[in-house]
């Protein structure tokens, strides 16, 4: 039903509906858990949430149901953050607005070229003090229980001009989101950062008004980007991930051996999930290298040397272990 009612309903009012109808729902209805994601559909995201789906109503006989919301139906990330907190609906797979909103102390996920790796950034956030300090943030301020990270492909630069090494950034005008850490950090790296709405990538590019700019390779494939850029540098200076949350008022309602079977049945979603993004990466640069462009894979430590002092302020007001703990898990997955 409510699919329908998204279409004739005003965004500011669906939260109204869920108070509204919270207080009349059926058994049945109750019974169904509904999770978001703002990206639409075919993507990894889909693909892990709808085996997250799969696996919940197989494990439950048919006893709970997973309803899927896919492109922001319910609002933004801050919208549907604000509907789990309340306990108006039930889970995400949410990108990093919380952790600026309820942990930011602990957020160093979020700050180019400080992970190498995936692995470093899952065990920063499962396995050590200032992962639970941030999970535990997020429940304390946000309501929200934290369930895992799922990964999203590392972010590279794309180029009209070959760049070897950080001194070839020296100048170049570089399209960068609106995140003020990102602008800092690539500003000390030599670009002229130049904010531009993500749909006005390709225009930029193509009157010159960018030369560089960088996403995941998805970006470079699906707004066609070989026909105004020429080289892909390889910098993975940033894995921005997912986060698999669910809101506490729900969550503390559920019995035990339910919280045992969503976890189990998150835990593989998103496993599945981060094997088939790293499909489609590898599928990206095969295309994207049969259209003409051409990847230069960099030393990133050169990169990393000359942002530091940016990512220093960075980090400099964030909580006293979070400094250790980076080192931590960069040593336990190298």
């Amino acid at each position: 039903m409510l699919h329908t009612l998204k279409k004739t309903i005003p965004a500011g009012a669906i939260a109204g509906l869920f108070a509204l109808g919270a207080l009349g729902m059926s058994d049945a209805q109750a019974q169904q858990i509904e999770i978001h994601n703002t990206m639409s559909a075919g993507g990894s995201e889909e693909a892990a949430l709808q085996r997250f789906q799969e696996i919940i109503a197989e494990r439950s006989d048919g006893r709970l149901g997973v309803d899927i919301y896919l492109g922001g139906q319910l609002g933004n990330e801050t919208d549907v953050l604000q509907l789990l907190s309340l306990g108006q609906t039930q889970m995400a797979l949410t990108g990093g607005a919380f952790m600026g909103e309820y942990a930011a102390d602990y957020d160093a996920v979020s700050v180019p070229f400080v992970f190498p790796s995936w692995d470093a950034v899952e065990h920063y956030i499962m396995e050590t003090e200032s992962g639970a300090a941030l999970q535990a943030a997020a429940l304390e301020r946000g309501n929200l229980v934290y369930l895992g990270p799922q990964m999203r492909a590392f972010r590279h630069m794309t180029s009209a001009k070959p760049i070897n090494s950080p001194d070839d950034l020296d100048g170049l005008t570089m399209r960068l989101p609106q995140i003020p850490v990102w602008v800092d950090v690539w500003e000390e790296l030599g670009v002229q950062a130049v904010v531009i709405p993500a749909p006005d990538i390709y225009l930029a590019m193509r009157t010159g008004q960018v030369e560089a700019h960088e996403n995941s390779l998805a970006s470079p494939y699906t707004r066609q980007l070989w026909e105004v850029q020429d080289y892909i540098i390889t910098t993975a200076h940033l894995s921005f991930p997912w986060h698999w949350v669910a809101s506490a008022s729900w969550w503390d309602g559920l019995s035990d051996d339910d919280r045992t079977m969503v976890l189990e049945a998150v835990e593989e979603a998103r496993q599945y999930g981060i094997a088939v993004e790293m499909e489609r990466d590898d599928f990206y640069r095969e295309e994207l290298i049969k259209r003409g462009m051409e990847f230069i894979d960099v030393d990133q430590a050169p990169f990393r040397q000359k942002a530091a002092p940016a990512i220093e302020r960075a980090l400099a007001d964030k909580a006293e272990s979070v400094m250790g703990d980076i080192d931590a898990a960069i040593a336990a997955t190298q």
